[in-house]
């Protein structure tokens, strides 16, 4: 190996394989030889799979299919629900072990994380290889998880190491260098370039670009004439984007609390276990989605000066619905002030189909100790009420004060408690 230049960084993007499989096979010993999935309601026998081990993918059961579906092609597969706080207790612990071998670890997602090891190869004497293998090892050995490692100069080149290379290798890692961005990465299909879905793959096609290579070698300024022409003039960001990915172009650092940054928005949202027909019904669920909502923004000490609704009416093969924000005449972080301004969205813009998604967003998120009072009503007592109650849930939990219409057969708010971004804790 080389001497490395004092300027080149070493940087992983680590992936916990199959991850809330692999969380719920470590929790239950005894399943390390079955198939297993993760799904959203086991009960019923439906939803979507979340996670599936190696094992069920070698069923063909994949991520985001159909439970029903799964079924058909592994009558015997094992069905775990979710547990989201089990899954977010392990990433920490994993994040934790990471730590041991560099300060510098980043948070991607709950199953990836970026590490700058640049530092720590001399400490611990060894080749970036070799540090990936001793990190696996460490996290095999305390969560019983497997890891998979893409190594690269950059974070793109790193997470795209991972995602095309590293989870393709029996040892799970790879390696992809600047030297290696020509022969190893432009071959590929652009389908597999990081960022790049399944609807801009078809945008790429049709500009006659089906490779990496394709979009590496167009020079910039032409690719932001092509994309301009499909569109728009907004779009030379986008352009250069892609054409940085490409390139494996990426000059920003590995960041330790990316997460600790002030939010732009505050959003729940969720999927109906029914048509909702009636207005009656719909109010139930948009009332209980902006108290979810306002709570988190009282929590985090956050007022909002916009409002949006998000609304997706049945039949799923042909849905309908709306998206729409509106200004609200003062910064306001009050249940009923903003359930005001969501329930008048929504009854402007629903067109009476049957209502299977709906979501509440707070943006324009202000300081709540510096944001603008209502000089016609007392914000100080609706703050304190407010306080009040959130103080009595938090001690007591989400459902020892709730509202008499949540009750009603429409009402989520009792089954939503026990769960964390709509999934079981």
């Amino acid at each position: 190996m080389g001497m490395r230049e004092k300027s080149d960084r070493t940087i992983y993007l680590s992936d916990c394989q199959s991850f809330y499989a692999s969380v719920e096979k470590a929790s239950h010993p005894g399943l390390e030889h079955l198939p297993v999935v993760v799904a959203g309601d086991p009960a019923r026998r439906s939803g979507i799979i979340l996670a599936a081990c190696p094992i069920a993918k070698g069923f063909g059961i994949s991520t985001a299919q159909r439970l029903g579906e799964a079924l058909q092609l592994c009558p015997n597969v094992i069905v775990m629900r979710p547990h989201m706080q089990r899954y977010i207790d392990v990433s920490l612990a994993i994040t934790d072990i990471y730590k041991e071998y560099t300060d510098l670890v980043e948070v991607f997602s709950i199953d990836e994380q970026f590490l700058d090891v640049t530092g720590s190869l001399n400490h611990f004497r060894c080749t970036p290889e070799q540090l990936a293998v001793m990190i696996q090892k460490k996290v095999a050995a305390s969560m019983n998880v497997r890891i998979r490692v893409g190594i690269g100069p950059t974070k793109i080149l790193a997470k795209q190491a991972t995602d095309n290379f590293a989870k393709k290798n029996a040892n799970g890692i790879f390696t992809l260098g600047k030297e290696d961005v020509e022969k190893v990465l432009w071959p590929l299909s652009v389908d597999k370039m990081y960022g790049v879905g399944s609807r801009m793959t078809r945008h790429f096609v049709a500009l006659g670009m089906t490779t990496i290579g394709h979009v590496a070698r167009t020079p910039m300024h032409i690719l932001k004439q092509k994309f301009r022409a499909r569109f728009g003039k907004q779009s030379d960001i986008q352009a250069e984007v892609m054409w940085r990915t490409a390139n494996g172009l990426d000059d920003s650092p590995v960041t330790p609390g990316t997460f600790n940054v002030a939010p732009k928005s505050i959003g729940h949202g969720m999927t109906l276990p029914r048509d909702y027909t009636t207005a009656e019904e719909v109010d139930i669920v948009l009332l209980e989605l902006t108290e979810e909502v306002c709570r988190d923004a009282r929590t985090k000490g956050y007022t909002s000066g916009t409002v949006h609704v998000f609304c997706m009416c049945s039949p799923y093969d042909a849905p309908t619905g709306f998206s729409q924000q509106r200004k609200m005449p003062f910064a306001t972080n009050n249940t009923l002030k903003v359930f005001g301004s969501v329930r008048e969205i929504f009854h402007r813009n629903w067109n009476g189909h049957p209502v299977r998604k709906v979501g509440v967003t707070l943006g324009s998120l202000e300081d709540e100790e510096v944001t603008q009072l209502d000089l016609f009503e007392d914000v100080t007592k609706l703050r304190q009420l407010d306080s009040v109650l959130d103080g009595i849930k938090d001690r007591f939990g989400s459902t020892a004060i709730i509202r008499a219409s949540s009750l009603m057969k429409a009402g989520l708010a009792a089954d939503r408690a026990g769960k964390i971004g709509g999934h079981y804790r």
